[in-house]
């Protein structure tokens, strides 16, 4: 497991680490529309062109949200980033046989449970649920002041050197990797112990109902914690054991939550904005796990 994932981890970090130091947070939010449904739908998608894990999803998403991208759209981005992008794409693909059902089914449903939530969680939260939202208005207000300011009032920023932007994306991919690469050693040792030392029964039985199926792999994929670049090796070592709607919900739950990112919306966000959060993704996932388990068995 951990010799199929390394090669699709090193792609990942080494393209988040592009994206850290070359794409800006406000070129992002330049081009998000006003129409909630449509920004959301561009949250969902911006995902496509960030490959990066679950791992650092969260700083990314705080940082857009500080720049004005809206709620909706900033966890949309959150929810799909680590599953919709091409890597874990790719990666899923190779997983199961080189065979693409799996890949789309992970991404269509995940794309579907994002926008569903987003949608909810704005309807719920009108206003910002950060922890330090009195700095976040300041800032806010900053940046439109600056924005609105005339152009020689302008402060002109040397930019740093491509030597120094090329070492900073080695630098985050380094620490991008060994962030990332011990939770992947972790999830495959105990994948491997369940293999060796759960008996075979007990799993089927647990995954005789298609609701405890996906109950137990969603309860898996958040406490194994594992990176979206690499949770597809781990999961494809379940399909003899679990449904396809069960293993759906392990591919889109654990990206969206788990235990890493938890303790970070923790840190970011309201106690109760995250509690409404994990409900509103357990719910939805297991929805769209039942509806792919009734379509694909």
């Amino acid at each position: 497991m951990i010799m199929e994932a390394i090669p699709f981890v090193l792609v990942g970090v080494l393209i988040a680490g592009l994206i850290q130091s070359f794409v800006t947070e406000q070129w992002i939010a330049r081009v998000m529309p006003k129409n909630r449904v449509l920004s959301t739908l561009l949250g969902c998608s911006v995902g496509i062109l960030f490959p990066s894990c679950e791992c650092g999803i969260v700083p990314i998403t705080r940082r857009l949200l500080n720049k004005g991208v809206p709620l909706h759209a900033g966890i949309a981005f959150m929810l799909t980033g680590p599953i919709v992008n091409p890597i874990v794409v790719f990666s899923t693909f190779i997983a199961f046989g080189n065979d693409w059902t799996m890949a789309a089914i992970r991404a269509g449903m995940a794309f579907a449970v994002a926008l569903a939530v987003s949608l909810t969680i704005t309807l719920l939260f009108p206003t910002l649920p950060l922890r330090h939202s009195n700095q976040l208005q300041h800032a806010s207000a900053e940046t439109a002041a600056a924005s609105e300011a005339p152009a020689h009032h302008h402060v002109n920023v040397a930019r740093p050197s491509w030597y120094a932007r090329l070492y900073s994306v080695l630098l985050h991919s380094i620490d991008e990797f060994f962030s990332v690469g011990k939770y992947l050693v972790l999830g495959a040792f105990i994948a491997a112990s369940m293999q060796t030392f759960v008996p075979t029964s007990t799993l089927l039985h647990l995954g005789s109902n298609p609701v405890t199926a996906s109950l137990v792999m969603m309860a898996l994929a958040f406490i194994m914690s594992l990176c979206s670049e690499a949770d597809a090796f781990i999961a494809s070592s379940f399909r003899t054991t679990f449904s396809t709607g069960a293993l759906s919900a392990f591919l889109v739950f654990g990206p969206m939550i788990d235990i890493k990112n938890t303790l970070m919306l923790l840190g970011t966000f309201r106690t109760k904005f995250v509690i409404v959060l994990i409900s509103l993704i357990a719910g939805f996932t297991l929805i769209g796990s039942l509806i792919v388990g009734r379509l694909w068995g």
